[in-house]
């Protein structure tokens, strides 16, 4: 096991790193703490020393183009009906609705971890058992947790160190969880601010404790049970093989805005305010003069006072270049940042399919390199769980008898689809009436066949269901009157998803 020394040097030793150093930069965009916010006005005084301008307005606005750009991945990606993991065999699939796709829990635990990856290029699931005795997965921050290779151990286990915080106390400091997980046992340590790591005696129980408890009744007494995983229940989900997130391509252009807009919003307040060119004037100090232009919006002057007189100067705000390089930007950050902009989409109903398909080619593009990833990630869970529901029913359930599905909803013209379904029904009806026709020619059996073809049914499956012979002349007369009185018409427009 690792010492507290060896834990506070491995601590210290990430948090340096360059990995975690972006990472943190990205969380923090993602929140919405740009570096517009850390943005200072200087001059240089009379004496020549630079010296900060408190005076001038200084607008702080960050524009969370990240936030939105990580959300639509997350958003998309997980945007399909009908589960993610699928199987041919009805019994494992009632396993895997059961762990999986109708658990709210880890649809929700996965979204944080898919977000995780978008945002800040890598993120954790953690495994634990329920109450239930199944193995349950939450969202762990890739920002508190070390990774520690066996090389670097006394016990050559690899091992992870899961940093988090619990609360902050009264007087401000911070207070530490910490855990040490290999694939036996568990040990828990607390730690105040940067201060020492000690042992946490808050733990009930055991201390180390093995992943799994459980506590059994009898006649006589309660008998206490631990089970080990016998592997690291840390999951991590890669962005890349770099594990960097999606600000390194947009960063420039997102900071470009931001000051682009918060000077146009200087520029506004500094300038809203014409001003005052007083000549000849000198029955009032300037004290006395700014003070009745602020309150009472005039100024009294001399009669005598030879060309004495108030001209009012305002200062037009070049804002077209501003705003121009706005929009240029904006373009920029969706495009880099392989994103969908909303704003050409406004009016779906006058926009193509074909339009909505390419405005989410690059969102597309990017989902389809994070789903591989999470597909890696979800094998690499789906085999525990496997063996847990193999051990428990004695099953002998393989990895590959399960296939993942993602299938991301995109909107669409809605008007268009119903132009497309009228106009596949027409082409239906069409090819019946044609077939009807020819009933005289094809026989009762192959013309039931072509209009089962057309209708895409199973001729064998209703092969039973047709009427006697003696009954078909009759049968084909209703059969034509139905397919005759097919009326598509009603068929709906507006916005749907598909």
């Amino acid at each position: 096991m690792l010492t507290v020394n060896e834990i506070k040097q491995f601590l210290d030793e990430d948090a340096a790193s360059e990995i975690k150093r972006m990472a943190r930069v990205c969380q923090n965009y993602y929140e919405g703490r740009h570096d517009i916010l850390d943005y200072r006005l200087f001059y240089y005084n009379a004496d020549g020393i630079l010296t900060e301008d408190t005076t001038r307005s200084n607008a702080k606005i960050p524009h969370q183009f990240y936030t939105e750009l990580v959300d639509q991945a997350t958003e998309y990606i997980l945007s399909g009906d009908g589960g993610i993991f699928h199987s041919d065999d009805p019994a494992l699939q009632e396993q895997l609705d059961e762990y999986f796709n109708d658990s709210e829990t880890f649809i929700s635990e996965l979204a944080e971890v898919i977000t995780g990856q978008q945002a800040k290029g890598f993120d954790y699931l953690y495994a634990y058992k329920g109450e239930n005795d199944r193995l349950c997965f939450e969202y762990a921050d890739s920002l508190g947790i070390v990774e520690v290779e066996g090389r670097f151990a006394d016990d050559g286990k690899d091992q992870i160190i899961y940093r988090y915080i619990d609360r902050v106390d009264k007087e401000g400091r911070t207070q530490f969880r910490i855990r040490v997980i290999d694939d036996e046992k568990t040990y828990f340590y607390k730690q105040t601010d940067d201060g020492e790591i000690t042992s946490d005696t808050a733990i009930d129980g055991l201390n180390p404790r093995p992943h799994a408890l459980y506590v059994r009744k009898d006649d006589t007494e309660e008998k206490l049970f631990t089970r080990e995983f016998g592997f690291l229940p840390v999951f991590r989900l890669d962005n890349n093989r770099k594990k960097t997130g999606l600000l390194k391509a947009v960063k420039a252009l997102i900071d470009d805005y931001d000051l682009m807009a918060s000077s146009l919003t200087n520029n506004l307040v500094d300038f809203d305010v014409p001003i005052h060119v007083v000549k000849g004037f000198e029955g009032d100090t300037m004290e006395e003069l700014m003070l009745n232009l602020k309150t009472r919006k005039i100024i009294g002057m001399e009669a005598t006072d030879a060309g004495a007189g108030v001209d009012i100067k305002t200062i037009d705000v070049p804002y077209q270049a501003r705003v121009a390089k706005l929009e240029l930007d904006e373009k920029g950050i969706y495009h880099f940042g392989m994103g969908l902009n909303l704003a050409g989409l406004k009016d779906t109903t006058a926009t193509t399919n074909l339009a909505i398909k390419a405005a989410y080619s690059l969102l597309d593009l990017r989902c389809k390199k994070a789903i591989r990833e999470i597909k890696k990630f979800l094998r690499k869970i789906l085999k525990v769980v496997l063996d847990e529901i193999n051990d428990r029913e004695g099953t002998d359930y393989r990895l590959s008898q399960v296939w993942f599905d993602f299938t991301p909803q995109t909107i669409t013209n809605g008007q268009e689809n119903a132009q497309i379904e009228l106009t596949e029904a027409q082409t239906e009806q069409t090819r019946i009436n044609t077939l009807l026709s020819m009933a005289s020619y094809l026989g009762d059996e192959l013309l039931m066949q072509n209009i089962c073809d057309v209708l895409d049914i199973d001729y064998e499956e209703i092969k039973g269901k047709l009427p006697d012979p003696s009954e078909a002349e009759n049968s084909l007369i209703d059969a034509r009157k139905a397919f005759e009185g097919i009326d598509a018409s009603d068929i709906g427009s507006g916005v749907e998803m598909r």
